[in-house]
């Protein structure tokens, strides 16, 4: 019996010793589940947003001034209106809500390839990049593109099958999304994730968590883009003829290659059907998941206007014009709401995003709240959480074994 009670103080000492820092350890940790309630706003960056204060609202937000008109409604999930000169916001609606690109993310696929290739260098498709889904030029591995040619298809007419192309000329997918990706954070576009080179999401089984951007990061894109001057020649071009396997017609005539004409899908360019004077060029994107994205800038006046939408519910260059309408007559007169940041590290919280958390839903700004799991506590509880399990079933079955054996042996050790 003294045995007996020995091992039990052994086990609550042992317990106690173990419980006692685990205690500590999981309240230093920090719960290990943290849910808001849906109606619970989400918790404020101390440093306040990339941009500025007034870029933090989900709202439209416009400091009004004399003889500036009201700011069109648009139907829109987010927008942003900026002067691409001075970086100055003028207005915007939800400016980092993260939202599913669509196409628009081309863009940025062109930001980061641009300088990595070479215009001139001849590349086959894979039959797997010709057969992708979606908007396609046509492609076929039967013959070599130019890298210029890709670059024409994936920004004049939204090729798929050319974004493809490109990211395998890049090195392959894997490759490609870490360049766009870390191009995207050297010029503080930090909501957005690339997922795929070309934009489409569920064909590809992403989602809002997986791939997303915001208009704010798309007028980044865009701005630091025009500054190309290929990129820039691209995003004008409204004509251009690619290449494809001759015709029997052209093969009896000696020619080697053949080709078809392909037309930009940016409406609002010179000499088409919605055309914005003074428009330089854009990016349009639609899918049923994303909803009419676009990105696009126009100068007048020795001035250029920088718009992006996002989660539009219409073909969105009718509110494009009104956007960039306002945008020319409110720069240079209202107080901006907040500012476009230039490339590099800015003064700001906002360049340590990855902190260790994962969201429990897609990101984009009209979600009711948002619940967040910390890994590092729950691990380190949970490890230590088996080493006393472990401990205490060892000291039972000792215990028990005790008991056995003074059951089993008599009391009178002459027996």
């Amino acid at each position: 019996m003294r045995a007996e009670r020995r091992e039990r103080t052994s086990v609550r000492r042992a317990v106690t010793m173990i419980t006692v820092p685990l205690t500590a350890v999981a309240l230093s940790a920090g719960p290990v589940l943290v849910a808001a309630p849906a109606t619970a706003a989400p918790a404020a960056d101390p440093a306040g947003p990339l941009g500025g204060p007034q870029l933090a609202g989900r709202g439209v937000v416009v400091n009004r001034a004399p003889g500036v008109p009201a700011l069109p409604k648009i139907n829109a999930g987010s927008y942003v209106v900026a002067d691409a000169d001075t970086g100055d916001v003028l207005a915007a609606k939800d400016a980092h809500g993260q939202y599913l690109p669509a196409s628009t993310i081309k863009t940025l696929t062109a930001l980061a390839l641009i300088p990595r290739l070479d215009a001139a260098r001849l590349v086959r498709p894979s039959q797997h990049a010709c057969d992708v889904e979606g908007t396609k030029v046509g492609l076929t591995p039967k013959m070599q593109y130019k890298v210029s040619d890709l670059f024409h298809a994936m920004l004049m007419m939204s090729a798929n099958d050319a974004a493809m192309t490109l990211a395998e000329a890049n090195g392959g997918m894997r490759k490609t999304l870490a360049d766009m990706n870390a191009e995207a954070k050297r010029i503080n576009a930090h909501d957005t994730l690339a997922g795929s080179p070309n934009g489409l999401d569920t064909d590809l089984g992403l989602n809002v968590r997986t791939q997303h951007t915001s208009a704010y990061d798309l007028a980044l894109v865009l701005r630091e883009g025009m500054r190309n001057p290929a990129y820039l020649s691209y995003m004008r071009a409204i004509d251009f003829k690619f290449p494809a396997p001759p015709s029997k017609k052209e093969l009896k005539k000696g020619k080697k290659v053949g080709g078809y004409p392909i037309h930009t899908h940016n409406h609002m360019l010179p000499g088409e059907r919605e055309a914005y004077a003074g428009m330089i060029g854009g990016k349009n994107g639609y899918t049923v998941a994303a909803q009419q994205t676009f990105v696009a800038e126009a100068r007048r006046g020795g001035h250029t206007v920088v718009i992006a939408l996002m989660k539009a519910d219409r073909p969105p260059s009718p509110y494009a014009a009104k956007l960039l309408d306002w945008g020319f007559a409110a720069r240079g007169k209202v107080q901006p709401v907040g500012v476009l940041v230039a490339p590099g590290t800015p003064k700001s919280s906002e360049k340590d995003r990855a902190d260790g958390m994962l969201p429990d839903e897609p990101l984009a700004s009209d979600s009711t709240h948002r619940a967040w799991l910390l890994v590092g506590g729950g691990t380190v509880g949970a490890l230590l959480a088996i080493l006393v399990l472990f401990v205490v079933l060892r000291r039972r079955r000792r215990l028990e074994g005790l008991r056995y054996r003074s059951a089993a042996t008599p009391d009178d050790p002459g027996h």
